[in-house]
């Protein structure tokens, strides 16, 4: 084994957080999905050519970054900003912050680090209420976001 770390790393240890200060502090998670990046094609025939078909690069997509945990008070200050965001009418400008996602190993050591810049919250959705369940409530929160990158 050589590197910081095994091969491959558990994903069950990971760390979010919110702009540079910790402003925000509540930001356990159980869940985080929606690091992906994918590069939009333009398939474009060649006149009088009919074998193939080119692939154009366009441009970069990415899905929003969804976060879910048990629900919290409304007291929480990402809820605040959530809802300030949500249900702010669009007549102020949005407060964007910087998301950073640290896959951490078992020493609390980061082994990846996605950042996502100029991001804000565009859904916030409870999870099913069942009666048949005894599960905790859970809810997820989605964020829009300028860029991502893989700091490590």
């Amino acid at each position: 084994m050589s590197g910081p770390f095994e091969y491959p790393p558990p994903a069950f240890y990971f760390t979010v957080s919110f702009g540079p200060t910790s402003e925000i502090d509540d930001t356990s998670f159980k869940e985080v999905s929606g690091i992906s990046a994918e590069v939009e094609t333009e398939e474009v025939a060649e006149g009088g050519e009919n074998r193939f078909v080119y692939k154009l690069p366009k441009r970069m997509k990415h899905p929003h970054l969804v976060v879910k945990r048990g629900t919290t008070n409304g007291s929480s200050k990402l809820v605040t900003w959530c809802k300030t965001v949500l249900e702010g009418g669009l007549e102020k400008g949005i407060a964007t912050r910087q998301i950073q996602v640290t896959l951490m190993n078992e020493s609390a050591e980061p082994v990846r680090v996605w950042s996502f810049d100029n991001a804000y919250p565009v859904k916030w959705e409870m999870d099913a209420f069942e009666s048949t369940k005894n599960d905790v409530a859970i809810e997820s929160i989605e964020f829009a976001y300028g860029n991502a990158k893989r700091e490590m």
